[in-house]
């Protein structure tokens, strides 16, 4: 089969269907990252799960996949206008076979801090898990004087 030639400044070389596919999984992996992000950390795997805010009026709701996760392995921290969502979780695998034994360790932890558009209150905050889903709805500060308008001069 001939294939077709490519031209660098060294000469010309053959196409090579093996590096393209090389080329392709390399693009495949970083479209999967932006995905889903993920690095490895001293034991475990941390993830950056997405997370949606609505804006409902007098409130707003944040939304976030926590899948795996118990509530008691959620922490939810709102410090001025930021929001912090972290959650840890890990499994061990013990196994024998044969005289040997192997114990395995997998730990994840997800971890997400995003600025709020708005200025919210602490009082009256809730958060619930269900189905892998958090859902925390905060509560805005209304303003109690209407913007006062200032005239130029």
């Amino acid at each position: 089969m001939n294939w077709p030639a490519k031209r660098t400044i060294s000469g010309p070389t053959r196409w090579d269907p093996f590096e393209e596919i090389r080329k392709t999984q390399e693009r495949l992996n970083l479209l999967f990252e932006d995905f889903m992000p993920m690095k490895k950390w001293g034991g475990g795997n941390v993830f950056t799960p997405a997370v949606d805010i609505k804006d409902e009026g007098n409130k707003l709701l944040v939304t976030t996949d926590l899948p795996g996760i118990n509530k008691e392995d959620i922490e939810i921290n709102l410090k001025e206008d930021m929001l912090e969502i972290s959650a840890k979780t890990g499994k061990e695998k013990e196994t024998e076979e044969e005289g040997y034994i192997r114990k395995e360790r997998e730990y994840t932890h997800f971890y997400r801090a995003v600025r709020l558009p708005t200025s919210i209150k602490e009082e009256g905050s809730t958060a619930k898990i269900e189905n892998g889903v958090l859902t925390i709805t905060l509560p805005k500060i209304e303003l109690e004087e209407p913007a006062k308008k200032i005239q130029i001069e």
